[in-house]
């Protein structure tokens, strides 16, 4: 088994060394194994810790991207620590903004991503009508709506719910989001 290990860490770093801030990153994955090699194993913990929690950063940055812009006269206020609990909740990314219309109406954006709640969330959406919830389409999509929430799953991985007063002006908010790229979102 630790051989295994040993032979398949270096290929693992290698890959998770390519994206954007990947320097810092790489250092820090070369450090956790020089550190391992080295037989200080609490210090290659820690390093993969660190790099661990810039990749899950890397990772929340690219979910975001997908926050739609705020349509105009709007403002637009990104939550940047809403990813801060997804540890407690079993893992993976999200990411969340907060609209103001000119008339004083608050909606929210949220996105979950890799995520057992979106698990469970799943059958709820995809049987939305079977369980008396109102459904629409947005593009390609099936979205579920209940009192002042839009819910929908893209890719069968990331959660996408939309509160706000107004289903219409919730539906705006999605229309202004591209689902084909968010389905292939890697991080």
């Amino acid at each position: 088994m630790t051989r295994t290990f040993l032979f398949a860490l270096p290929a693992s770093l290698a890959l998770l060394a390519a994206p954007a801030s990947a320097d810092e990153i790489a250092d820090t994955l070369q450090s956790a194994l020089d550190a391992y090699q080295e037989g200080d194993v609490q210090y290659a913990l820690e390093e993969l810790d660190y790099a661990r929690s810039k990749l899950l950063e890397m990772k929340t940055d690219a979910l975001g991207a997908f926050l739609p812009e705020a349509p105009e006269g709007w403002t637009r206020e990104v939550d940047t620590e809403a990813n801060a609990a997804m540890a407690m909740m079993g893992g993976g990314v999200a990411a969340e903004a907060e609209y103001g219309s000119p008339e004083g109406e608050n909606y929210t954006v949220q996105m979950f991503a890799d995520n057992p709640m979106v698990a469970s969330m799943s059958a709820m959406i995809m049987n939305a009508g079977a369980m008396g919830l109102k459904t629409e389409r947005i593009g390609r999509q099936k979205f579920a709506l209940q009192d002042s929430q839009t819910m929908g799953l893209i890719a069968n991985r990331i959660l996408l719910q939309v509160e706000g007063p107004e289903a219409g002006t919730r539906k705006m908010l999605l229309e202004a989001m591209d689902f084909d790229a968010m389905a292939n979102f890697g991080g």
